[in-house]
């Protein structure tokens, strides 16, 4: 077990900087409404994530859900806010204390909204203005059995005690510094509240961060299921009693036709001006020639020919415009990050109509967006529209490896891609098996790849499926495009083929969950670092990992430490160092790291690990442990549970961000 403990590295993210720690504003700042905001956007996720937890379990995941995101929002201040007025613990110094009072100022707020919606009422308290969902359902994904267990014994706590778990457990704040920031709150029995939620046992979890960061309680990662349908199809049957939906559907007995008719379960035209007709009339859509991609000055989307058996069905096709250009209520629409989801400027590319599995399919190509169309194959539908689904990704300036293939078709646990035609062959293989070659996968005369199975993240990560053609590599993410995935240094990655390249995704793979539904265009794997354990203990690799996103913002970053792998089991995942959302650290703009960890080695001494890229000539550690050294690599002796903040140093002078 002491030799499980060597090898398996222990990390503690608290050491690095003081973002997540008991900062709060000085006792004499003052907290404006631009830095709020700024603190606001940054931290939206997590600051929904704090009121989640806080909030009483008992008024249900859905509302729990919409009330954690208007507390976060209505934390922000109208006015300039005097910092004395708090009564928040005085702020640690250190190179980013100017960051942390606006995320703390925002933190208590956060809490105290929290902490009154658990208080008795008088009166039943009403549902949040905004946001509002009507019609569905919403609430975090589900976590593992250890996440389960955590709730529960959550669940059993007072609002006070929760938000002192949350504080020491989450926020990693010291005992002193969570009860200060509780009686800031209002919290009557500070002392008390942390007494109970000390009594709280945790459950192993994972060995890199708390559960509390799971999927279980993230607010901003939702499932979506529908509403009592029988009790809203009995509204409905009210409504149309009245005389305004007598009207309406008076209007609708009208229309000519039967079942979806000539524009499906599109609603009633919204404007008629030539650029929207265009845009509606499937005579105009533009088609590339079989041949086009042999001669294209650059192989993208608009090489692409138009593919599969339903391409000559003008119904089809004006019925998927239509719907594209006003989706009606019963249509399931969705939309990548940062993807717009209005109808095109003019007519637009057809890719691919057809029949794929249980679903018409029609893929449609605007220079800005792929669009994709599904309606049931087995009949025309209901008049409401229902069965029928958009789907929007963003995917400018995508060519060559990034314009290689697209999700046509999804069925539990498997996807279907259409192939770029000048996709020749494509095998299946396994990114945790990187000594094995794979298996050849069928591609049919229209493009259409047999089955592929989908990577399973709720599942324990034990394979993660992926598509090697040529010299690239792709994996399905969720979204319309898989990501690619590539290897080496920032400014010039190559297709992740090589050896090296697939050892080092075999141990960084199961990280992907991380960045799935993100609307990730690549993710690159950069090893910038090596360094000998201490002991004898064996040779350390550093990776980082950098997701780019289609939109060109919101990139994810992570550092991983990869300690020597356990005897049998070569290629065990790597350990998560550090995260970073935006920036460009490990990005061709930037093309440099420094992160660090807790490592215990078998004798049962702590160190702390760092180490920097190339750039780096020295790294200093401060705070809980202090230590220098020239050079890239850093090793200093330890206590577990030791905080310290990193520094490093150019050959300039200049300073080097430690990832956190």
């Amino acid at each position: 077990m002491e030799q499980q403990q060597a090898t398996t590295p222990r990390p503690d993210r608290t050491f690095v900087d003081g973002a997540d720690g008991a900062d709060s504003p000085d006792s004499g700042d003052g907290i404006d409404v631009d830095q709020a905001e700024a603190a606001l956007v940054e931290h939206y996720p997590r600051l929904v994530r704090l009121a989640y937890l806080v909030l009483p379990p008992g008024m249900g995941r859905n509302r729990r859900v919409l009330t954690a995101h208007a507390v976060a929002q209505r934390s922000l201040p109208r006015r300039h806010t005097d910092g004395r007025d708090l009564g928040l613990p005085a702020q640690r110094g250190g190179a980013d204390a100017a960051t942390d009072p606006g995320y703390a100022f925002l933190r208590l707020r956060v809490l105290r909204a929290a902490l009154a919606a658990g208080r008795p009422r008088k009166l039943p308290a009403l549902p949040p203005l905004l946001p509002q969902v009507w019609g569905l359902r919403l609430f975090p994904r589900s976590g593992g059995a250890d996440e389960l267990a955590l709730d529960q014994a959550l669940s059993a706590l007072s609002s006070a005690s929760r938000a002192a778990y949350v504080l020491r457990d989450l926020e990693r704040l010291t005992a002193q510094d969570a009860r200060r920031v509780l009686e800031a709150a209002g919290v009557d029995g500070a002392r008390e509240a942390l007494d109970e939620a000390g009594k709280v046992a945790a459950p192993a979890g994972s060995r890199d961060r708390s559960l509390l960061e799971s999927v279980e309680f993230d607010p901003c990662a939702l499932q979506a299921r529908p509403t009592d349908l029988i009790r809203r199809r009995q509204h409905g049957r009210a409504a149309l009693a009245a005389g305004v939906a007598a009207l309406v559907c008076g209007t609708l007995l009208a229309l000519p036709g039967d079942g979806w008719g000539p524009d499906g379960a599109a609603a009633p035209p919204y404007a008629r001006n030539p650029a929207a007709e265009a845009a509606l009339d499937p005579g105009k859509l533009t088609v590339a020639s079989a041949s086009a991609w042999k001669s294209a000055a650059r192989q993208d989307f608009s090489a692409w020919p138009a593919r599969g058996d339903r391409t000559g069905d003008k119904a089809l096709l004006r019925r998927a415009l239509a719907v594209w250009a006003r989706p009606g209520a019963g249509v399931a629409v969705s939309a990548a990050p940062g993807t717009a989801t209005g109808p095109a400027a003019g007519p637009p590319q057809l890719l691919f109509a057809g029949v794929v599995d249980h679903a018409v399919v029609v893929l449609f190509h605007d220079g800005l967006r792929v669009v994709r169309y599904a309606e049931a194959a087995d009949g025309e539908g209901r008049g409401d529209g229902s069965g029928a689904a958009l789907d929007f990704a963003r995917m400018d300036g995508a060519k060559a490896a990034s314009a290689g293939a697209l999700v046509v078709g999804r069925t539990t646990g498997n996807v279907r891609y259409l192939t770029a035609p000048w996709v020749k062959s494509v095998r299946l293989v396994d990114l945790l098996k990187p000594d094995e070659s794979g298996q050849a996968l069928h591609i049919g005369a229209n493009g259409l790849t047999d089955p592929v199975p989908s990577p399973r993240p709720e599942q324990k990560c034990m394979s993660w499926p992926a598509l090697r053609m040529g010299g690239e590599l792709l994996t399905d993410l969720g979204e319309l495009a898989p990501a690619r995935l590539t290897y080496g240094s920032p400014r010039k990655p190559g297709g992740a083929v090589g050896p090296e390249a697939r050892a080092a995704w075999a141990r960084t793979a199961c990280q992907l969950p991380a960045v799935r539904g993100h609307g990730v265009r690549e993710v690159n794997a950069w090893r910038f670092a090596e360094q000998q354990l201490p002991g004898g203990a064996g040779s350390a690799e550093w990776v980082c990992t950098r997701a780019e996103t289609w939109r060109g913002s919101d990139s994810r970053t992570m550092a991983l430490f990869q300690a020597p792998a356990p005897s049998g089991q070569p290629y065990a995942p790597g350990t998560v160092a550090a995260r970073a959302e935006g920036g460009t650290a490990c990005g061709p703009r930037a093309p440099e790291a420094l992160a660090g960890v807790l490592w215990k080695a078998t004798d049962g001494q702590w160190w702390l690990l760092a180490a920097g890229s190339e750039q780096v000539t020295s790294i200093t550690a401060t705070g809980g442990v202090r230590g220098e050294a020239p050079g890239r690599l850093l090793a200093v002796e330890a206590k577990a549970g030791d905080r310290a903040e990193l520094a490093g140093r150019s050959a300039d002078g200049g300073k080097v961000e430690a990832l956190h």
